[in-house]
């Protein structure tokens, strides 16, 4: 059995990961504060139109923010595991998904949703490639 060890270039896929909770504990406080703008309190997770005249603008933001944390486990284990064959290129990529994940919220948020596509749509091939780096990885692994 062969043994795996990562080199030091996987430090830039361990910052890539700090760098994406850093981002998602962001959004997470621009929720907290879209709470308090809209008067929308816990543990209600989204507004009703009927109650709340800012419905749609506090649930954009909170959607955005929902939305990442539903594809982050996805990501990071992507992340992780493509990393561990191909360190600069899952970074380079988690990097790029990243970024594209803070305009994905900050598009959404501004109340449209058709706004978080515009530069948040980068993370899909970002993604895919991780994908890619992924099953490299443990193509390599089962070689002989």
């Amino acid at each position: 059995m062969e043994e795996v060890i990562l080199g030091k270039e996987f430090g830039y896929v361990a910052m890539v990961v700090l760098l994406y909770c850093i981002l998602n504990m962001w959004m997470a406080f621009q929720v907290g504060k879209a709470r308090k703008r809209y008067k929308v309190f816990y543990p209600t997770l989204y507004a009703l139109e009927s109650d709340n005249k800012d419905a749609k603008l506090f649930n954009c933001v909170q959607r955005g923010h929902q939305n990442s944390l539903e594809m982050m486990p996805m990501f990071l284990v992507l992340l992780i595991l493509g990393g561990m064959g191909h360190a600069c290129v899952s970074a380079a990529l988690g990097l790029v998904y990243t970024i594209s994940r803070y305009f994905y919220f900050t598009g959404y948020a501004t109340g449209d949703p058709n706004n978080r596509l515009r530069l948040g749509r980068f993370g899909f091939p970002a993604l895919f490639g991780l994908m890619i780096c992924t099953v490299s990885f443990g193509i390599n692994l089962l070689r002989p």
